[in-house]
């Protein structure tokens, strides 16, 4: 396996490691999730139907108001939240939500996150440094 290296602006939450969910789609916890269920459940969005629970969620722009932040903090309660949230761009509300539910959250990188992972790596996040770890695996 090679890795490598993204570099967002520092971020939110704790140091996190999973499988990417990558879309190029906004994101609203409110209106795009079956927090329930753990799935993206809005039919409009790419990544309908898919699981996000313990997923980095690789999305381009946070969308929405304020019910985003107390959502996150109730998923997470309940164990049905992402692991982190990669993000091309993150709004004020998204970052409460994510700092309320301990989830890692980075944004603002120096490419279009969306493009540089993809669906199934393995990621990687530091939000103290805003460093995002990819493995690539390499060719047979």
């Amino acid at each position: 396996m090679n890795s490598v290296l993204i570099q967002g602006h520092p971020g939110i939450g704790p140091k996190a490691t999973g499988l990417a969910l990558v879309a190029d789609d906004n994101f609203s916890a409110r209106y795009d999730l079956n927090r329930i269920e753990g799935v993206f459940s809005r039919p409009a969005h790419k990544l309908f139907g898919q699981a996000y629970v313990g997923k980095i969620l690789v999305l381009n722009i946070a969308k929405g108001g304020v019910a985003t932040a107390w959502m996150l903090h109730e998923m997470a309660s309940r164990g049905m939240a992402p692991a982190a949230l990669l993000l091309n761009y993150a709004n004020p509300i998204i970052a409460q939500g994510a700092a309320f539910g301990g989830i890692a959250l980075v944004d603002r990188f120096d490419v279009n996150i969306t493009a540089r992972i993809i669906t199934g790596d393995t990621v990687s996040v530091d939000p103290a440094t805003g460093e995002v770890i990819v493995s690539v695996a390499q060719p047979a």
